[in-house]
């Protein structure tokens, strides 16, 4: 954590962009500004094939909408805000959160990318606090052994490996997507040239 004094969140997103990287891996925890390690590409194709499978899904009549890189203030006085790769809310106007710097409304389900060592460290600590602040599920998509780890409120875990479907019927009913499709190169990239 960056020593100095306890920010705001409204502090810490004016102060975001002056940070390593635009503040694009940062986080606000206690009123401290924390910065995560930046990830390799594999976290950019996994969030990309992510983001896909859950436009894929809305566009068919799936209930609700995804939101991406969004802020979410799970703690205030002082403030904690979190930005997991992605969230899954069902109630509410559909799109609400989607331009809002920050939201205080909670998600039925949280969407992790545990793509370096930091994340991976804190990722059963993040679970907790999600599920504590009243989220339904929470998905941690794991690139180096692909796999998916998925929790809900009752404490169940299920690990998924490269050969299973993820679901989580109760909340997204009908979304499968196959675990490997979630850490497949896209295509144009494996038609590039080889040097």
């Amino acid at each position: 954590m960056l020593d100095g004094p306890l920010l705001s969140a409204e502090q810490f997103l004016e102060a975001r962009f002056d940070m390593p990287e635009s503040g694009q891996w940062a986080e606000l925890e206690a009123g401290k500004v924390q910065l995560l390690q930046p990830p390799d590409l594999d976290h950019g194709t996994t969030l990309l094939n992510l983001s896909k499978a859950l436009a894929s899904y809305i566009e068919q009549n799936g209930p609700g909408y995804a939101c991406f890189d969004l802020g979410m203030l799970m703690e205030t006085d002082p403030d904690t805000m979190r930005f997991p790769a992605a969230c899954y809310f069902l109630t509410g106007t559909r799109f609400a959160e989607t331009d809002k710097p920050y939201t205080t409304q909670v998600p039925e389900l949280v969407i992790e990318l545990i793509s370096t060592a930091d994340r991976r460290v804190q990722s059963a600590r993040r679970v907790q606090d999600y599920l504590a602040w009243g989220v339904l599920a929470v998905w941690l998509i794991d690139p180096r052994p692909q796999e998916v780890v998925t929790v809900n409120q009752s404490g169940t875990q299920r690990t998924l490996a490269v050969h299973d479907l993820l679901s989580q019927p109760e909340l997204l009913p009908g979304f499968e997507c196959a675990v490997h499709a979630l850490f497949a190169e896209p295509a144009w990239w494996s038609a590039r040239p080889k040097s």
